[in-house]
């Protein structure tokens, strides 16, 4: 009986390992890959938009993961995102000069806004119109309610870039750090009647929902630079590098290009982002 039942055991073990390798030899390596991205691309609406063209023409299917850009870049550090779309190009070029990832490509740009209570008591839009620097120095002096994004995102980064040319470090209870994304910020802003910095197109597509409205905007220091990083295949054997090249070239390719500079505009008479790959 006991051979019998070693007998069975081993035939057992061998066909789970003849299926095993039965399904990895029918495993494409494109078949699907993780883009670890900023959450104002998933809350502008534009990943919703062009992510079913990528999967429709390539048949690769996308698992979009949506946290701060600093977040997004630690898991290309960790090995557990194929590709980035993030936007904080100092941080990216370092990303990739450590050699976290191969090579770092523009793809499209918007631009931050400052907004706020619709009373802006602090007389921020009539002061500071097109000025973000003397908006950010009458919060302060003012104490006017903040909220931060506080979670290392590009935005957050930006943000803290902007304290530290005033040589401010924002604290008190005035300055709310919430560590959530932009749609969250946006959400208690409105519900806190305070100001918050945002990438015009999350805005945008939330506005309706919001009592908030653009304060500051136009200030050259407000534009806003995306970039796409395939991270380094030697990281482990899991990271599909080559779906990640077939999505940044649909993503930069004239096509895609053109779906990006049409994103928004029968919505808000105006595009969202502007695509600027290979400029």
């Amino acid at each position: 009986m006991k051979k019998i039942l070693s007998v069975l055991l081993i035939i057992s073990l061998v066909l789970g390992l003849t299926v095993g390798c039965s399904s990895k030899a029918n495993e494409k390596p494109g078949d699907s890959i993780i883009l670890a991205t900023t959450t104002s691309t998933r809350d502008s609406g534009l990943l919703d938009e062009i992510i079913p063209k990528f999967k429709e023409k390539t048949g690769v299917k996308v698992k979009v993961i949506a946290v701060g850009t600093g977040k997004a870049l630690q898991m290309g550090r960790d090995g557990e995102a194929d590709v980035l779309l993030v936007h904080a190009k100092e941080a990216e070029e370092k990303f990739v000069s450590e050699g976290h990832g191969l090579k770092r490509e523009d793809v499209m740009y918007n631009d931050f806004v400052l907004v706020g209570p619709k009373d802006d008591k602090g007389q921020l839009q009539k002061k500071a119109p097109n000025d973000i620097i003397k908006g950010y120095k009458l919060i302060k002096e003012n104490k006017l309610k903040f909220v931060s994004r506080g979670d290392d995102s590009g935005t957050h980064k930006k943000e803290k870039s902007l304290w530290e040319d005033i040589k401010v470090k924002p604290e008190g209870k005035w300055y709310i750090s919430a560590g959530s994304g932009m749609a969250d910020v946006l959400k208690l802003a409105s519900e806190k009647q305070a100001y918050t910095m945002t990438d015009r197109a999350t805005y945008l597509n939330l506005k309706d929902k919001l009592d908030l409205e653009i304060i500051i905007e136009k200030d050259d220091r407000l534009f806003n630079q995306y970039g796409v990083i395939p991270v380094n295949p030697d990281k482990n054997e899991n990271i599909n590098n080559k779906g990640a090249k077939t999505f940044i070239k649909w993503l930069l390719s004239e096509e895609t290009q053109n779906l990006i500079k049409d994103y928004g505009k029968d919505k808000f008479n105006m595009p969202l982002f502007q695509p600027n790959a290979n400029k």
